[in-house]
């Protein structure tokens, strides 16, 4: 079965929880009004109750009340709804007086004649026919003192028929409104997912070969505006990485290219014609060197992509910069000498690394910086320890690089002097695994350098 979609997920959940609230909305009104509506009768009971209250202050005794009642009728006169009783405590039979045709089950009455006290109450009823009352009763003094039971029933008709009106009016209006708030609600749904139509156009375009389509963020909503910018971002890294990739791949091709042509050079000149055992063998040694040179090229890329899997390599421990440098200097001493080059270890610090990384990344700028090192001159290895990082710097007073390849200077099979360089058996990758190495350990390697000074390139690294 076919999951259903967004926009009609969201729009049924708007549409129910709105259902839902106005529903709520629509039970919690009825009873409001219900509690209002038997509030003001009862409000009303209490306001007539005084007024009865006071009438019956000027008879004297319950035989008066008989004989001159148009005081008291006075009081409901004109309430049709208002039904006025008043019973004496010593014959409960018949009322001693009573205006309205309101309650008439006197079973009724009595129940309520029999329940009255001297404090207001009230009470709720309902005769045979269904008909609803509330009922005040109370206690009344006369003038002998006597006590006499009022009692003030008023129907609740009319409340009944606003009550049966409203519950109409809101049947027929329901199903309109529902229909009208779910209508809005997809709409809205809607119009608030149309940016992700925008979205799937951009991934159906994206290709390895068209990285380039981006997200406009242009009046897009919050949430999806910062989802577009991760996605700009992303395809902005993977661009880069297809770029450098190729670039890499082609960097690559050519670097193999010439050792493998110059294998096949060389064999097909050694097999065009008969030769001497020593021409064989110098045939084989020219080989040799050229696959000396493709194994440092491989290895050095098996280096690489070690290095770019972070998550294989063992946990960092404490590593003594002075001692490493120490240590890459010694197997670097015979090589000095035979350039009458001085190395020179100055400083010291503690960070956290992998030991052979960093001491492959020394040995990558001890290398270099001797490789381009007048004789007679010295190579200094200074290591300072700050409040948050230590830095291992490594300079030469050679002849300097020009500022144009300072920023291409660790890009892989990058070279200053491309002919030079390969002569002197450079693959074009060291510093390209310095910089990862760095990466690696979150610190950062630079160059400063200028034709004819002394170019100074420095290992940072972050102190945890």
């Amino acid at each position: 079965m076919k999951p259903a979609s967004l926009s009609l997920r969201l729009g049924l959940t708007v549409s129910i929880l709105g259902a839902l609230l106005v529903v709520f909305l629509a039970i919690l009104a009825y009873f409001a009004l219900t509690h209002e509506l038997n509030t003001l009768a009862r409000d009303s009971l209490a306001k007539k109750m005084a007024q009865v209250e006071h009438s019956l202050s000027l008879y004297g005794d319950v035989a008066e009340i008989s004989g001159k009642p148009h005081i008291l009728l006075d009081q409901v006169m004109g309430h049709d709804n208002l039904t006025l009783s008043i019973y004496d405590l010593n014959n409960l039979r018949a009322p001693v007086l009573k205006s309205g045709s309101g309650m008439s089950e006197t079973r009724l009455e009595l129940r309520a004649v029999r329940a009255a006290t001297e404090q207001l109450a009230y009470s709720s009823s309902t005769d045979d026919q269904g008909m609803r009352f509330l009922t005040a009763s109370r206690l009344v003094r006369l003038k002998d003192g006597s006590r006499v039971p009022v009692l003030l029933s008023t129907d609740s008709a009319h409340d009944q028929a606003l009550l049966s009106a409203y519950l109409r009016s809101t049947l027929i209006a329901l199903p309109l409104l529902l229909i009208c708030i779910g209508l809005s609600a997809w709409a809205a749904v809607q119009r608030g997912l149309a940016p992700l139509r925008g979205f799937t156009a951009v991934a159906s375009r994206v290709t390895t070969q068209d990285l380039g389509h981006r997200l406009s963020v242009l009046n897009m909503p919050q949430e999806l505006s910062e989802l577009a910018q991760s996605i700009n971002f992303m395809l902005y890294r993977l661009d880069n990485g297809v770029q450098q990739l190729s670039q890499f791949s082609d960097d690559l091709a050519h670097e193999l290219r010439s050792p493998i042509n110059n294998l096949m050079g060389k064999a097909q000149v050694a097999l065009s014609r008969e030769r001497n055992p020593e021409e064989y063998r110098n045939v084989l040694v020219s080989c040799i060197e050229e696959l000396e040179r493709v194994a440092r090229i491989v290895s050095d890329m098996l280096f690489l992509a070690q290095v770019s899997h972070p998550a294989e390599h063992a946990p960092f421990e404490p590593i003594t910069l002075e001692h490493e440098a120490l240590k890459v200097a010694e197997l670097f001493n015979l090589v000095a000498q035979d350039k009458q080059i001085e190395l020179n270890v100055i400083g010291n610090a503690q960070v956290q690394g992998d030991r052979l990384m960093i001491q492959r990344a020394i040995s990558n700028l001890l290398s270099n910086a001797l490789r381009h090192c007048p004789p007679g001159n010295t190579v200094s290895l200074s290591i300072e320890s700050g409040a948050s990082q230590a830095s291992l710097l490594v300079s030469n007073p050679g002849p300097g690089i020009e500022a144009r390849h300072l920023p291409h200077l660790f890009d892989r099979f990058y070279r200053v002097d491309s002919s030079r360089s390969r002569s002197q058996g450079s693959t074009g990758l060291g510093l390209a695994i310095v910089r990862s190495i760095m990466s690696l350990h979150r610190g950062s390697v630079k160059v400063e350098s200028q034709p004819g000074g002394i170019t100074l390139f420095s290992l940072t690294f972050p102190k945890r």
